[in-house]
């Protein structure tokens, strides 16, 4: 097969001083940062819905991309060169993982059972050339939120029908995803939240979800898949409201029906910020609960009230994200993949290059200069110092529960006001500037 790249050579490491646009300023993949590999670190993926499929259309306009090797039809003949070109960029770029949803890697056809057998005979290119280039699956997905049937949601449809396609999808795809040696899977919930409150049961959609995601919490166990489940907070878009609208939402969810020990969380910026959020602040609700578990890396105009999709170069953004990953142990099975699309401007092929090398360049300055934050230490010593009343005396005893109301209305008494310390904010700032 010919190339589809071929005036592309491999992007290499040519360090901070090279003007070559193809190659890598800042991430070189075997550079040991903090005890490991680079690649080790970010595990980066390539998003085949975007990569590979994006048209680059929006509201206003039908698609722009230029790609020269897909034939436009929705045969299985060309989805199969699809995947293999897919490899062949992942090769050229040097990124180690993909992700997939099920109906972007195969075409949906007119029945599930044609549509099971198209994806099977696609698995079969993705798992020859993942054998071929040694590239792996970072995580697989259903999507239940294209097809007209899911207009009303899948999990959280009010048509049992549809709850029953959804989870017939959502058997295929992992059992899928298992054969590929998928990382995790991810449950994104697009279409799982409601438009109008007018015409919706909330308690009943969202008592239906959890039997959802136990059923397939036991289809896992029953096919042998031990990677983890990921759910992916996003507030609305397309809904009005979604159920998963933020971490700290996913997190009650998973409380409430009993399914923490089964789920960490995807965490995407664009999504933190329609939620009102910052990444950094997602990533430290998820951290908490010790929920981290992968990334959709990406970013969006805050100017803009919907999902962009960019790909991440704010260098403030990616070092806050690598020190919040660090500070939790790192990556496990997740990694940083990238959830983000060309602008419908940059169409040509060269240009899906210039947008991963850019996003691989701005995490690796993140994670070095990270690197540097913890390893300074002043940053985690002015924090450290700051709560230092709880490491002894009454703070130690309120941490270990060995006072109630009444001892503490004692020691108010006795002790008077207390004397606060400065939150120091713009030193702070301050000292993050010197690293960036």
């Amino acid at each position: 097969m010919a190339e589809a790249f071929p005036d592309i050579p491999k992007i290499a490491y040519e360090g901070p001083k090279s003007k070559n646009p193809l190659s890598f300023k800042h991430f070189n993949a075997d550079e040991v940062v903090a005890g490991k590999k680079m690649r080790d670190h970010l595990r980066f993926g390539v998003a085949y819905w975007h990569t590979m499929r994006n048209t680059l259309s929006d509201p206003f306009g039908g698609g722009t991309a230029v790609r020269p090797w897909d034939d436009g039809t929705n045969s299985i003949e060309n989805a199969q060169n699809r995947a293999r070109i897919c490899f062949e960029f992942m090769e050229k770029l040097g990124v180690d993982y993909y992700c997939f949803h099920d109906r972007d890697v195969a075409p949906e056809c007119a029945t599930l059972a044609e549509s099971n057998k198209a994806l099977d005979a696609v698995a079969d290119v993705l798992e020859a050339e993942q054998q071929r280039t040694g590239k792996k699956l970072l995580w697989g997905t259903a999507c239940l939120f294209a097809h007209a049937r899911y207009c009303q949601g899948a999990a959280t449809s009010p048509n049992a029908g549809v709850f029953a396609y959804a989870a017939a999808q959502v058997k295929k795809a992992l059992e899928v995803t298992h054969r590929l040696g998928g990382e995790g899977y991810t449950f994104w919930g697009g279409r799982e939240g409601y438009a109008t409150l007018w015409n919706t049961n909330l308690k009943r959609e969202m008592d239906h979800l959890a039997k959802f995601l136990h059923m397939a919490v036991a289809h896992k166990k029953a096919i042998g898949f031990k990677g983890p489940f990921y759910i992916e907070p996003k507030p609305r878009e397309p809904s009005t409201h979604q159920y998963d609208s933020d971490a700290a939402a996913c997190l009650n969810f998973l409380r409430q029906y009993d399914l923490m020990e089964h789920f960490k969380l995807n965490l995407e910026t664009n999504h933190a910020t329609l939620a009102g959020h910052s990444m950094r602040h997602e990533m430290e609700v998820a951290a908490a609960a010790g929920a981290l578990g992968s990334i959709d890396a990406n970013t969006g105009d805050e100017l803009i009230g919907w999902d962009t999709d960019q790909f991440p170069t704010n260098i403030y953004l990616t070092t806050q994200i690598m020190l919040s990953l660090l500070n939790a142990g790192g990556f496990t099975t997740g990694g940083l993949n990238f959830d983000a699309k060309v602008r419908r401007e940059s169409f040509e092929p060269v240009d899906l290059f210039h947008a991963h090398i850019g996003g691989m360049d701005a995490f690796a300055r993140g994670l070095k200069i990270a690197t540097a934050i913890i390893e300074d230490g002043r940053l985690d010593g002015f924090i450290k110092q700051r709560y230092s009343t709880f490491d002894s005396g009454i703070g130690a005893q309120i941490e270990k529960g060995e006072v109630g109301f009444a001892e503490l209305e004692a020691y108010a008494l006795k002790n008077g006001e207390p004397m606060l310390g400065s939150g120091r904010q713009e030193f702070l700032e301050n000292l993050i500037n010197e690293f960036i």
